[in-house]
């Protein structure tokens, strides 16, 4: 008997939990059909507000520009990553652990600093703000993430293997190409995806750092939802929502076959 109630207890909290995390999503997403613009209660089903965001060019040009952000960043910043990730593992230099603390730290500056601090730089070097300035902060706070990744998973390289690879004859390069990334290629596609989805959904860092020039999603949403949640923001809420998910499953998909 008290193993039954401890199983139900164990259900409703974990019930919960779930509920406290997905509840709002669901939501978002039923009233993105809801055929009303602005109200609380259902008015019935349709797909108009979809329709809407599809024909929007002004709309469909802000996706594009934040899907190209997301992918620039996320690569260059896992290529940056495994860099950093492979010299720290098997290099000794000056400066070693500095550099390691300081990839650390940087993901618990929280985003409004760091947007404040590279918004002063780009004044200070006079760069205007759009394109560029907005890809090198979206790379500079997706690096640390995609160097802890791999850094977890370098841990448990044996470093055997390279210096068996050294002894057989293999150069510094089929070591790095033939040894090293295959054994990291799990965290860095992990990296990757969480780089992605950071960039994507990214609105105080990026608030500072880009101009009128170039807009993204997170913001164009943002400066949406002050006039009120309509339809269209549900809409688009959900699709990003969907999106997400679905690089989700293929990247999982993906890592099960390699395994």
């Amino acid at each position: 008997m008290n193993t039954r109630l401890k199983g139900l207890g164990r259900g409703f909290y974990l019930t919960l939990i779930y509920l406290f995390l997905y509840l709002p999503i669901l939501i978002v997403v039923l009233f993105s059909f809801n055929n009303a613009r602005f109200s609380l209660l259902w008015h019935g089903f349709t797909g108009h507000w979809y329709q809407t965001l599809m024909h929007d060019a002004d709309l469909i040009q802000v996706a594009v520009n934040s899907l190209f952000i997301g992918m620039s960043a996320a690569t260059i910043a896992t290529c940056l990553g495994a860099l950093a990730t492979i010299s720290l593992f098997r290099y000794r230099f000056w400066g070693r652990k500095p550099m390691h603390a300081v990839l650390f730290v940087m993901i618990i500056i929280p985003d409004i600093v760091t947007g404040i601090a590279l918004l002063l730089l780009y004044r200070f070097l006079h760069f205007s703000l759009g394109f560029w300035t907005l890809l090198l902060a979206h790379i500079t706070f997706c690096l640390p993430f995609v160097f802890i990744t791999a850094n977890s998973r370098i841990d448990g390289i044996d470093k055997s293997i390279i210096e068996a690879a050294r002894d057989l004859g293999a150069k510094e390069h089929t070591i790095f190409f033939r040894i090293m990334i295959p054994l990291l290629l799990p965290a860095l596609i992990s990296g990757w995806l969480l780089s992605f989805t950071l960039s994507l959904d990214d609105v105080i860092i990026s608030y500072f750092v880009t101009g009128p020039s170039f807009e993204i999603l997170p913001l164009k949403i943002f400066s949406m939802v002050k006039l009120g949640v309509s339809p269209e923001v549900n809409a688009l809420s959900a699709l990003l929502f969907f999106f997400t998910l679905l690089i989700v499953i293929s990247t999982q998909l993906l890592m099960k076959k390699k395994t």
